[in-house]
């Protein structure tokens, strides 16, 4: 692996599907390189074996957290000629990575956050997570609220309710939407992370920093509502997944 005139080169190394139609694919972490939980990066798949109108670069928030020894991407898996290379190319294909980017990291005032994530939006509080309590623990408490359609499109469900339970500040609550088509049971929140659902697992008074990430039409949608429950704008920070 080695510096390019734009980036870095690394391998992809693994993938595994972690939800329907969601795969997390697994690169060499360059040598020197570093990034923060939370951050992107830009990543191109070099001589793929097609190409389409859309290109062969793609940004991606990257899932795994800093102190684990691989990087890795996770996504939804679209029809695209980039997501099929990557489904396709054998192990040890090279890609080249630029960045990272972006700065959605927890605050550092004594006030309690409360993540909101759909879908593959998840993936930058898992990396934070991971990062932050398999380190020590959070400093205060920690609320995320994950909407997904069915419980077979929630990835990273497992891992993050034992996360939960190993630290005492994360509370997991998953949601689902769309329970009518899916196989599985559930006896969980059901519906779209409205106020109702805020009141029941955000204490009252508790004046948290909120953060979002998936779908641009729910980001800008659950920032309305912060809105108009008359959060501070200061206190919204967002990460919007587009063409994911």
């Amino acid at each position: 692996m080695g510096a390019t005139e734009t980036g870095l080169r690394t391998a992809l190394v693994g993938r595994e599907l972690v939800a329907e139609r969601t795969m997390s694919f697994r690169f060499d972490k360059p040598a020197g390189w570093s990034y923060r939980a939370g951050q992107s990066v830009d990543m191109t798949v070099l001589d793929p074996p097609e190409t389409d109108g859309e290109g062969n670069l793609r940004a991606f928030t990257l899932s795994s957290a800093p102190r684990e020894s691989l990087i890795q991407i996770t996504t939804r898996l679209r029809d695209t000629a980039f997501k099929r290379a990557l489904q396709q190319v054998p192990l040890g294909t090279e890609v080249r990575i630029e960045g990272p980017f972006g700065d959605l990291r927890l605050h550092h005032a004594a006030r309690p956050a409360v993540l909101l994530a759909g879908g593959i939006g998840i993936t930058p509080f898992r990396s934070i997570l991971v990062e932050t309590i398999g380190a020590s623990s959070l400093p205060y408490r920690v609320v995320l609220l994950h909407a997904n359609r069915r419980p077979e499109d929630a990835a990273f469900a497992d891992e993050l309710r034992a996360l939960a339970q190993e630290d005492p500040n994360l509370s997991f609550v998953p949601t689902m939407t769309g329970m009518a088509g899916s196989t599985l049971p559930w006896d969980g929140e059901e519906g779209h992370i409205d106020e109702a659902m805020l009141a029941r697992h955000v204490p009252a008074g508790a004046d948290p920093i909120y953060y979002l990430a998936g779908p641009v039409s729910m980001v800008q949608a659950l920032r309305g509502m912060l809105v108009a429950l008359a959060v501070d704008e200061d206190d919204i920070r967002t990460e919007e997944f587009t063409g994911y």
